[in-house]
């Protein structure tokens, strides 16, 4: 069947940025491919690329503003179950309600009382204008999204060292690899396109893969090395091979007297972090250290890439720098082929955090906390901004419950799914005074808001993504939003011109102030009148000097752009630090052996880890309501055949998992692929939702909780009944307009 037009734009899953030509027929989705002569993907798209994409037709999907009928009040919120709590609004009446609320909060508590998630599936462009939103009228930095959960362990680890936290080389690069280690990353499941290249560099390139991960991914079938490390102690080993790599003098001497700093003392913390020590923490052999050490130090071009399994720890950041140490002592970054590469896991997780939706910084990481880069920003939106860095996403549920924060704006985030120790999330937002939702769906967590604002999907709307590597690409809307659905940047710029009439219009003694009377007013709300996302993409791109050199108009010219890009002739930077690192000279940190994670004991033996599964997306908002969901449609509890043995469990059979925060329920998966003493669980299942059991005690540089290491205990179950089966097709809550 041939389609009425084909329309290019970026697939809405992982941090590859894959460029996908849409087939539309008769205001449908027909057939995904992919065009063959443009990166990052060239061609190819895994099975959620490829079919993954029908979730944008469920007639659940949310078309209409809607308002909760009962109102909902501090430690009496209740999650709303049907149709019935909910009526239809018209915008007018919906987004009057929001900059009421908000403003009536401000006023009564302050600006700090205020948070709101911003969202690594939305645009560049639509984070970027939530964040100005919050910074400009509502005087607070509380602003965070989901990288908070997957990569801020290596956020603050590069930033310590280096002071750069995105991937530092190209995707392009990867089928060209000479040696590379790859580390906390099940990648041909989680990033498969990237997968493909990293395989084809193993296989046509002869490069030498190292795998070191205690499960057993599919990338150790295909890995030179593979290192089963017992998960927690990855910063030992990771001291072992710097230790190896100093005592045989392989380290780049030229490269650490020029481009570092710390060595010495570095160097003395290494003494005692022998193979043996490592082997006795990681039951890794002491030889097989020795010799990942020696394959990565000798290599003319190693590069190191990793995944969430390294940075979502209490020692996240903590293994980072050990992995920086590495790259540093070695001088395996700053040249095509190597480089220190954390492989991020939404679509737009690096371009939300690009776009300013961190507590601590604006756009492209300029800080908060800076007078010259505050006062750049002050001038742009025409009032004084705060100087204190903001609330994180897991401070924002413990601000909750001090009784801090009273009003929370969750833009296509699902916290309910993706916070840890879900009990304790769920208790927080049943304390708050009000409550924002904008989604496609009905969620875990919107159910619970006073308001749901209806938004339109990654085919609905323009607007730019940037990928892991930092490729600033575009995205085109090819239908129209379902209903009365609009753009996320839409919405916001609506809100915010109301919010700001309010401010305008409000005595000085209702808490407003007058910062934005006069000629600051009438600029600041022409201002917010945007016609299209390209306007704001210009004003974004004004105030960040790394953008100023990428436009619409290039990116239609060559596909692409990786920032750093400060001039219009400026080719972008494929891979950076060539010449210089951020922060001057990269710094080597010693990292001490230890763990503040949640170790198993006697009533919880086993540890408990979490992750993807190949037809599945983080909360499964979206897989869940698509094609894949047929594939991979329970969730599934991953344990060794030994410990099934023992404890008189089968494949198949329905267990209980329990931590001390929780238990679910699921069915066994027998396998090896996960070692004796360890249980996996997928994340993506409301039903069984495994955060009801993680822990959520923090890095405390990063912020992060701790979804790799907790204890558990597991032992028979009866199968749940199907009533008990939470928000997905099977029983979700349908938007009163087509319900």
């Amino acid at each position: 069947m041939k389609p009425d037009t084909i329309v290019r734009s970026t697939c809405p899953y992982c941090g590859v940025g894959c460029q996908v030509l849409l087939h539309i027929k008769e205001e449908r989705i027909m057939r995904i491919d992919a065009p063959f002569d443009v990166a990052p993907n060239y061609g190819r798209l895994c099975v959620k690329g490829r079919f993954g994409t029908d979730f944008v037709h469920h007639p659940s999907r949310l078309t209409t503003p809607l308002i909760r009928r009962t109102p909902q009040r501090p430690g009496q919120r209740v999650a709303a179950t049907g149709p019935e709590d909910w009526r239809q609004a018209s915008w007018d009446e919906a987004l009057d309600l929001v900059a009421e609320r908000l403003m009536d909060l401000r006023a009564r508590y302050g600006p700090d009382s205020i948070t709101a998630n911003a969202c690594a599936k939305a645009t560049n462009e639509d984070n970027y204008l939530l964040q100005k939103l919050l910074r400009q009228l509502i005087g607070a930095n509380n602003i965070d999204h989901c990288a908070r959960l997957c990569h801020a362990g290596s956020v603050a680890g590069l930033q310590l060292a280096i002071g750069s936290s995105a991937m530092s080389n190209s995707i392009a690069e990867m089928k060209d690899l000479e040696c590379f280690i790859v580390t906390g990353s099940n990648t041909a499941e989680t990033h498969p396109v990237i997968a493909t290249f990293l395989k084809q560099a193993v296989h046509k390139n002869g490069a030498t893969l190292i795998v070191i991960d205690p499960r057993q991914t599919e990338m150790t079938r295909h890995a030179t090395l593979w290192l089963r490390q017992k998960p927690g102690t990855d910063t030992a080993l990771f001291n072992a091979m710097a230790h190896v790599v100093v005592q045989e003098q392989l380290v780049n001497a030229d490269f650490i007297a020029q481009r570092t700093e710390g060595f010495e003392r570095y160097v003395g913390s290494l003494a005692d972090k022998t193979p043996e020590w490592a082997e006795a923490l990681t039951g890794v052999p002491a030889e097989d250290i020795r010799r990942a050490a020696r394959l990565y130090a000798t290599a003319p071009a190693a590069a190191i890439y990793w995944g969430m399994g390294i940075s979502q720890s209490t020692h996240g950041a903590d293994n980072t720098l050990t992995l920086t140490n590495l790259a540093l002592l070695c001088g395996q970054v700053g040249r095509p082929g190597t480089g220190l590469n954390p492989l991020r896991g939404q679509n737009n997780v690096q371009g939300c955090s690009d776009a300013g939706g961190l507590p601590g910084f604006y756009t492209a990481y300029q800080p908060v906390t800076d007078p010259a880069v505050r006062g750049r920003f002050e001038a742009a939106w025409h009032t004084p901004l705060p100087s204190r860095p903001g609330l994180t996403t897991t401070e924002m549920v413990d601000g909750i419950l001090a009784g801090q924060v009273k009003g929370w704006y969750v833009m296509g985030e699902n916290p309910l799914m993706s916070e840890p120790n879900l009990r304790h999330a769920q208790h927080a937002v049943e304390q708050l005074e009000f409550f924002v939702s904008q989604d496609i769906f009905f969620n875990e967590s919107n159910v619970y808001a006073d308001v749901i604002l209806p938004a339109a999907g990654f085919a609905e709307k323009d607007g730019t993504y940037t990928n892991s590597d930092r490729r600033v690409q575009r995205g085109r809307a090819a239908l129209a939003p379902p209903g009365q659905a609009r753009a996320d940047w839409e919405i916001i710029s609506d809100l915010a011109r109301r919010m700001l009439r309010q401010i305008i219009q409000a005595p000085s003694e209702a808490g407003m102030g007058d910062r934005f009377r006069g000629a600051d007013g009438d600029a600041a709300l022409a201002q917010w009148s945007y016609g299209d996302p390209e306007e704001v993409w210009e004003e974004m791109r004004r105030v960040t000097p790394e953008f100023w050199g990428i436009t619409y108009e290039r990116i239609e010219q060559v596909g692409g752009i990786h920032w750093p890009c400060p001039t219009l002739d400026h080719p972008g930077a494929p891979y950076l630090f060539a010449e210089d690192f951020p922060s001057g000279r990269g710094r080597f940190w010693p990292v001490e052996f230890g763990t503040e994670s949640e170790l198993p004991d006697g009533e919880y033996p086993f540890i408990l880890s979490t992750g993807r599964v190949l037809y599945h997306w983080h909360g499964g908002t979206m897989t869940r309501v698509s094609a894949l969901d047929a594939i991979w449609p329970e969730c599934t509890v991953e344990l060794h055949p030994h410990d099934a043995a023992r404890l008189g469990l089968e494949m198949g059979d329905w267990v209980e998992v329990a931590s001390r925060r929780g238990a679910i329920s699921a069915r066994l998966l027998v396998t090896g692929r996960s070692p004796e003493g360890t249980v996996f669980i997928p994340f993506h299942f409301a039903e069984a939702a495994a955060n009801v059991l993680t822990d959520n005690r923090l890095d405390q540089r990063a912020k992060i909780p701790d979804y790799k290491v907790c204890g558990v205990r597991i032992g028979h179950a009866v199968a749940p009944p199907a009533a008990e089966i939470a928000l997905t097709e099977r029983g979700a809550i349908k938007d009163p307009v087509v319900a």
